[in-house]
């Protein structure tokens, strides 16, 4: 639950205290646009299933949840330029043998997560998945 989850953020800083979120979202809606593609869905879900994930929301569904639990000086940014090197980074460790003979051994869940990688890079290329940054203040009390 992501309002519980601001909140308790809220209730846990002190008073004028920073908080700051850095996580994987969805892209935000387009105006108008009333939910993701049928096809975005489906790549967020097979992620949900490998790694276990609650449901996605965007940047922009975090700034709504802080602004609704009081949060003041609400500042976002879209850090995915930053995260982009990191894949190829994945990517490139990953092709050889060893780290693929090492996933072998590892078991299911290993290679679950391996899978659940490529389609995070997927949906990364896609444009669905996003590296969001919000900051906020608590009140002053």
């Amino acid at each position: 639950d992501k309002q519980k989850f601001v909140n308790e953020l809220l209730r846990v800083a002190a008073p004028g205290g920073r908080i700051i979120i850095v996580t994987w979202c969805h892209r935000d809606l387009l105006p108008g646009e009333p939910c993701l593609s049928t096809k975005e869905e489906k790549i967020l879900a097979k992620i949900n299933r490998a790694y276990y994930l609650p449901k996605w929301c965007s940047v922009a569904d975090y700034v709504s949840l802080l602004e609704k639990a009081g949060a003041e000086n609400i500042k976002r940014e879209d850090w995915s330029y930053i995260i982009a090197p990191f894949w190829k980074a994945v990517i490139k460790s990953s092709l050889n043998l060893k780290s693929l003979v090492g996933l072998l051994k590892s078991g299911f869940s290993t290679i679950r997560g391996a899978y659940a990688m490529l389609l995070m890079l997927k949906g990364f290329n896609a444009g669905v998945i996003k590296f969001g940054l919000i900051t906020c203040t608590k009140k002053d009390e």
